[in-house]
């Protein structure tokens, strides 16, 4: 089962230049959860801080109750064996075919007989759709086998929080459909934590079970899927709509005149499409009662948030959002 990561007034800058200040929020044990926000707003680096390949300048990251910023080494790299991460271009071996790339980790990191190790890696390549693929070189196959490759690597350890940094990135719209739908399969059957880093808002608007933002050297917004898309914050709006009206330009902020001059009534967010659903027809936990998450977090939705196209709302409704969802 997955851990529950809690981040605390975190703040983090590199010189002069603040990344962020004052960060708080918390990632669902076993849930799927993506962080967005334009190029710069420090996405990436907040993973390195996750896993204490960096350190924040104060602030905490609690991953199961440890305290990364504070462990020593030896405890460090012990918590990350609790981690499994899918690098943007997958950071396969090139000289390795598949097979040794996905065993690397076990065989560096464990001491499993070959026997033991070949059998997990051809679990993992059979959970990620590669059977048959053991000889292939990084360089014979495609993008999205590169990318499933690396998730099966991810895998071997059976880490019980799973990091992918834009693992969409350089990937059609097929194989990113592809993937997200093992993404859902395999937080259903694994139950892990996934924590997803993108700039895809398709796969944001379908894929996740929470959604965050950053912007402005800080979090604007995290919480359940349907909060974040349904609301009318001026940044949330305009970066999960695709807009180019609102505080978000082209170097990131747009500067008070250029917001002022080009001001509009508010528009309202698009429909909010169905979450993807497992493949086996399933419900996974985290799809069932977003109130119930809500109200243990104490997350207060804005006005109207929850309240969907029948009329019902979100926040006491639960068993009737529940059943909507598996009818689709």
């Amino acid at each position: 089962m997955g851990v529950e990561i809690r981040v605390e007034g975190l703040r983090k800058s590199f010189g002069r230049q603040v990344i962020w200040e004052d960060v708080s929020f918390t990632i669902p044990a076993g849930e799927i959860s993506a962080l967005l926000g334009p190029s710069g707003t420090g996405k990436s680096v907040f993973l390195k801080n996750l896993v204490g390949l960096l350190r924040p300048d104060r602030g905490h990251v609690y991953v199961g109750g440890a305290d990364v910023p504070r462990l020593r080494e030896s405890d460090l790299y012990a918590l990350r064996r609790q981690f499994g991460v899918l690098f943007q271009d997958g950071a396969l071996f090139g000289s390795m075919n598949l097979y040794d790339n996905i065993a690397f980790p076990l065989r560096e990191h464990t001491k499993k007989g070959e026997a033991e190790i070949r059998r997990i890696v051809l679990e993992k390549m059979e959970m990620v759709g590669l059977s048959g693929s053991e000889r292939k070189l990084p360089g014979e196959i495609s993008g999205g086998m590169k990318k499933r490759a690396g998730l099966a690597r991810a895998l071997v350890l059976d880490p019980e929080i799973i990091l992918a940094d834009e693992p969409d990135s350089g990937l059609d719209p097929v194989r990113t459909a592809y993937l997200n739908q093992l993404f859902v399969d395999l937080n259903t059957r694994l139950g892990a934590t996934f924590l997803i880093v993108t700039h895809d808002i398709g796969t944001a608007r379908v894929l996740p079970d929470n959604l965050g933002l950053l912007f402005r050297r800080g979090l604007v917004m995290f919480g359940p899927r349907e909060m974040v898309l349904s609301s009318t914050h001026p940044a949330v709006n305009q970066f999960f709509n695709a807009r180019r009206q609102g505080p978000i330009g082209m170097a990131e902020e747009k500067d008070l005149a250029e917001a002022a001059a080009e001001a509009v009534p508010q528009s309202m967010p698009a429909p909010i499409p169905p979450q993807l659903m497992p493949s086996d027809g399933g419900l996974r936990p985290a799809m069932r009662r977003p109130g119930e998450w809500l109200r243990e977090h104490r997350v207060t939705p804005p006005p109207g948030s929850f309240i969907d196209d029948e009329g019902r709302n979100w926040l006491t409704d639960w068993d009737a959002l529940a059943a909507r969802r598996q009818r689709r």
